[in-house]
Formats: C-alpha cells, sequence, structure tokens
C-alpha cells in the first residue's frame, strides 16, 4: 500500500515484549479482519473490503508480539493539521491486561505527524477509563454535533465471499 498523503514516514517502537508499528506491510488484513469479527462485538458484521478500504484511508497503527503475530489494532482518520478520529481499537483477547490499549493510544496520540492536530475524537461504550487518562472527555457541546447515517450498501468483493 502507498503511504497516504499525511504520513511521511512509518514509524515503530518497542512496548516491552511488543512492538507498535504504523508499517502497512505487517498488515494481514483478512487475519485483522478475521479478529475484529471474532472478539469485537461493534464489528460483527464488518465486512472485508470495507475493512480493507478503511485501512488504506486511515493511518494505521499495529501491536505486534515477537513473533509478528498481531496483538492489537487501531486507525486513525485524519487529515494531518486539524482533525483526528481514532477508530476500531482492539487488543486481542490473549494480549489483554498488559497495558497494550494504553500504549496503542499513547503512539497514535503522539504519532510525530499527528503532533499539530488539536481535535481529536473517539467513540467506545466500554472504556472510557483508558481513554480519560489521556484527556478525553464526554463532548461538552454534544448539541452541536451531528450524525448522518445512510444505508449500508454491501462491498462488490463481499458478494463473492
Amino acid at each position: 500500500m502507498k503511504l497516504q498523503h499525511f504520513e511521511s514516514n512509518e514509524y515503530s517502537w518497542v512496548e516491552g515484549d511488543y512492538t507498535v508499528s504504523t508499517e502497512r506491510a505487517r498488515i494481514d488484513i483478512r487475519q485483522l479482519w478475521q479478529h475484529y469479527r471474532d472478539e469485537a462485538y461493534w464489528a460483527k458484521d464488518l465486512e472485508y473490503a470495507r475493512l480493507k478500504a478503511a485501512i488504506g484511508g486511515s493511518l494505521p497503527i499495529g501491536v505486534y508480539d515477537t513473533s509478528g503475530a498481531v496483538a492489537g489494532f487501531c486507525r486513525v482518520v485524519t487529515d494531518g493539521a486539524t482533525f483526528a478520529y481514532m477508530r476500531d481499537v482492539l487488543i486481542l483477547e490473549a494480549h489483554r491486561g498488559r497495558g497494550l490499549g494504553s500504549a496503542l493510544s499513547k503512539r497514535a496520540l503522539r504519532h510525530p505527524d499527528l503532533a499539530r492536530v488539536n481535535y481529536w475524537l473517539l467513540r467506545t461504550v466500554d472504556a472510557h477509563g483508558v481513554y480519560a487518562k489521556f484527556g478525553f472527555t464526554a463532548l461538552p457541546d454534544a448539541q452541536t454535533f451531528m450524525i448522518r447515517r445512510t444505508e449500508r450498501i454491501m462491498w462488490p468483493e463481499d458478494e463473492q465471499l
């Protein structure tokens, strides 16, 4: 995959026995897709082609164990200047309880190409405590935000899976 326009480089950081990395070549999208469907309550109906397109249009950040297998993942949707939305944060069950969610969030928020972004957003149902320590709060002006949902259309590639 080609680097997106806001990415100056690919980065890797050591976090204990794990590596946090933005290297796109490390991402096994099919395996990651299966992990999301198996372990993320919010991704049970996620189509493969939708995840592939989402990763291609985002800054992906993976967590890998010493064997190189994925242990966690998130992506940041951003313009690289004014806005960033941390999405699809998942630490696989076998790797939970080791601070990897915090390590992944820290690396996303401190990513060199996102240092000037001053408006971050995320959505969570059950991890408010994890994100509060990074300065996230409930929307103080939620009434100014709006959402538009449209019918979910199947990606043609997924019709053949």
